[in-house]
């Protein structure tokens, strides 16, 4: 029908239809467009998100290594000094000893005829002289310091006797403005009265040591005649009723007139076993001071000659605790020397020496608070040195005119230098870090009481005598340790697990099991640590015979099941679908792990004598610790395992079909194509697996610092413990003081084990694309 003749309404319609076909083309059109344009966003968003991600990682791991850079960086800085005030005292009598108090506000000069004279440590002004109480018409003929510390010393008289002070500070706070003021004094804490030490003779030299109200002199008369004499303070019960403050003293002398000494300088160790007498050639003799008061005629038992060559000592100084000796002589050489003991020898050795420079040491200074002092040549060049670390912070020429005196705070901060007679130059002094250096935290060191150098990791005691110990060795050695241990039982199971779980077992069952090893993960470390020092060290010490014969019958009963399994006629180990026989195992491990523990009981007694650990320590000499290596290497290889097993398995699992199908068409059998195919396409993620694993185990806290005994010892031995950086960093951090040498050398440790991490990720991703190029064309 033509379309003339067709209906309106047909018409109308048949003219609409290419217009909506039209606009529904156009709207599809936009929707695409719309869609492609919200995909284009959210790509670009989620590119975006993943950078900006990734990037922020890398710059808080940067921002890590900065601080910790930081923190560290203090510590090998050197020291600094700086003028602060000159002045002239207007005293022509000649410095015995040079102090400056606790809070460097005041200093004290003592003369040579007898006068303290205290003053204003900034500007000079004088704030009190007082005179010791010595005889009248007596002059002192020689002088001794017990320490900076107590502040007591001993001047020799022309009398034959000795008197022993103490210079001091009474502190109060004013009312008004809480300023602090001090009032300077010199008391006697042995009595005013004179001790006499020879009759009539005058004191060529003196020595004095104090340990509370103890006290210990001794002294040459010219003529050569030693006296001793021990002086101890008797404290009655009603002593605090006592007005008149009259305190007895049990004293006991004993005189040598059968040991003859020349002009020997004398001195006293800080324990008060030892006299050291040296001559002006430096030949030193040590006489038992126990042996002097009891022997009949005692003898000199140790002797060594002090300086090298030609050299003559030009002043000799006891370094804080009284163990070491300082010597310094003509030649500009300063050596550090004191007692050692091998096989029940005791002798005298030099420990290590600092050269100052060619010009003659005219005085030593040591620092109270630590194993530092400084020392002043004829030609004024001042050196700050510090013993352990072998270091020497500062060098410089201070006193052009030379030096006749010198002292240091007791904080180390100030520096009093006196080039005439009541000429002082006044230097504040910046030396925060003095005790470290590279050899003091890396090498072996050779503290005082130790026979021979070694690695020691000691940063605090009971004492100000005492000797911080900086060694890092022990705390690395520690952590390789542990994580040796832990890696020694983590990878075989993990990496076997893995490759059964991804290769070998029924999909149904690794559905099952895969969650269930990751799952061992979430469980808290320190639920693990708890465990392991708790239950597990006191179990493996009881059982210990047992725990051996679990590790060598277990795996030996596996392979047996094994070979019985493979024998079975075929069509019963068929009933058996493939990939669960791993199944049948569970019984074999329970029978044989309760096997391993029955006949350990037996066999321990018949050749152990009944306990293998007594045996251990008293027959083989090997030292067991309850919690040790092998409680470790226990429940840390239980917490890595999940790690190693997870990520190995993924990439086990992973490996294409085709790759193995193909290798089974071929012929291989199953084993062959694991070990020629599935396992080299797999070995950069086993490999990863491996170095996270391990990283996982270097850095881990609370189990080695729960089932340890956080000794830092460096022994390979499984049944000895050890302390880990990161265990040392969590024990020892809340203690330290902020901005201290010993907080800093924590931030050291942190930045130690954040290089170790670093070089183990480093290694496994260099290795791992290695592993990935090489099978990537399999």
């Amino acid at each position: 029908m033509p379309a003339d003749n067709l209906p309106e309404a047909q018409s109308r319609l048949i003219d609409d239809e290419p217009s909506q076909s039209v606009k529904v083309s156009v709207l599809s059109s936009e929707k695409l467009a719309s869609r492609r344009r919200w995909r284009h966003l959210s790509d670009k968003t989620a590119k975006v998100s993943i950078a900006v991600g990734g990037i922020s990682v890398i710059v808080a791991i940067l921002l890590i290594f900065a601080y910790l850079f930081y923190e560290v960086v203090p510590l090998f800085a050197g020291a600094t000094v700086e003028e602060a005030a000159s002045y002239d005292l207007q005293d022509s009598s000649a410095s015995l000893h040079l102090a400056i108090e606790e809070q460097s506000e005041m200093a004290m000069r003592l003369g040579d005829d007898g006068v303290a004279r205290f003053f204003d440590l900034e500007s000079g002004e004088n704030a009190a002289t007082i005179a010791v109480k010595v005889p009248s018409g007596a002059t002192i003929t020689s002088f001794a310091l017990d320490s900076e510390q107590s502040g007591l010393f001993a001047l020799g008289l022309n009398t034959g006797e000795a008197v022993v002070a103490r210079y001091a500070y009474d502190t109060r706070f004013a009312q008004l403005d809480n300023r602090r003021i001090l009032t300077p004094k010199i008391d006697y804490p042995f009595g005013e009265i004179p001790y006499t030490l020879a009759v009539d003779k005058p004191l060529a030299s003196i020595a004095l040591r104090t340990s509370g109200e103890n006290m210990m002199l001794a002294a040459t008369a010219r003529g050569g005649e030693l006296s001793l004499l021990k002086a101890s303070k008797q404290t009655s019960l009603f002593a605090a009723f006592d007005l008149g403050g009259g305190a007895e003293f049990e004293i006991e002398e004993r005189r040598l007139s059968g040991m003859t000494l020349g002009g020997e300088q004398l001195f006293i160790d800080g324990d008060r076993f030892w006299l050291f007498v040296i001559d002006d050639e430096g030949l030193a003799r040590l006489l038992s001071l126990r042996t002097a008061f009891t022997a009949p005629n005692p003898q000199f038992e140790v002797q060594a000659l002090l300086t090298a060559g030609r050299a003559n000592p030009t002043d000799i100084s006891f370094l804080l605790g009284g163990i070491s000796l300082l010597v310094g002589d003509d030649q500009g050489a300063i050596s550090q020397w004191f007692l050692t003991k091998r096989d029940d020898t005791v002798a005298l050795e030099k420990i290590r020496s600092f050269q100052d420079s060619a010009s003659p040491v005219v005085s030593l200074s040591p620092e109270q608070r630590r194993k530092s002092f400084v020392s002043v040549d004829a030609q004024g060049v001042v050196s700050l040195f510090n013993t352990t670390a072998r270091r020497q912070a500062f060098t410089g020429q201070l006193a052009a005119d030379g030096a006749r005196a010198l002292a240091i705070s007791p904080r180390g901060d100030a520096l009093l230098i006196e080039s005439g007679r009541g000429q002082m130059a006044l230097w504040a002094v910046e030396n925060k870090h003095p005790e470290v250096s590279w050899s003091a935290l890396w090498s072996r060191v050779w503290y005082e009481g130790y026979s021979e150098p070694d690695f020691i990791w000691q940063s605090s005691a009971a004492t100000n005598e005492f000797e911080p110990k900086y060694s890092l060795v022990p705390l690395s050695f520690g952590t390789l340790k542990a994580a040796f241990y832990a890696m020694l039982l983590a990878a075989p199971l993990a990496i076997c697990g893995a490759i059964f779980t991804g290769y070998f077992m029924a999909p149904m069952m690794r559905r099952k099991v895969k969650p269930l090893i990751e799952l061992m993960e979430a469980l808290p470390t320190v639920v693990l640590g708890f465990l392991a020092g708790l239950w597990l060290a006191p179990f493996v010490e009881n059982n210990l015979l047992g725990i051996f014969s679990v590790l060598v019958i277990l795996p030996l009963s596996i392979l047996l099941m094994s070979f019985f399994w493979v024998q079975l006629p075929s069509e019963l180990r068929h009933r058996i679908p493939d990939g669960w026989e791993a199944g049948i195992l569970i019984p074999v491990i329970v029978v044989f792990t309760a096997l391993s523990f029955a006949i350990a009981a037996p066999l321990e007694a018949l050749f152990f004598g009944g306990d293998m650990r007594f045996y251990l320590t008293n027959e083989l000499g090997i030292n067991y610790d309850q919690r040790n290596a092998m409680v470790v290497g226990f429940a840390m290889g239980f917490a890595v395992i999940p790690t190693i097993f997870s990520i190995a398995e993924d990439a086990i699992f992973t490996v294409p079909k085709h790759l193995t199908y193909g290798s089974l068409a071929l012929g291989a059998t199953p084993w062959q194509s694991l070990y020629r195919v599935v396992l080299p396409t797999a070995s950069p993620g086993i490999f990863s697996a491996l170095m996270i694993g391990m990283g996982r185990a270097v850095g881990e806290t609370m189990i080695v610092l729960m089932a340890t005994g956080n000794t830092p010892i460096m022994d390979i031995n499984i049944f000895e413990g050890m302390r880990t950086l990161a265990a040392n960093i969590a024990v020892e951090i809340p203690e330290s003081e902020v901005d201290s040498t010993h907080y800093r050398i924590l931030f050291l440790a942190a930045l130690v084990l954040f290089m170790f991490t670093f070089m183990f990720n480093t290694v496994a991703e260099v290795i791992r694309q290695r592993l990935r190029d090489k099978y990537s064309t399999i």
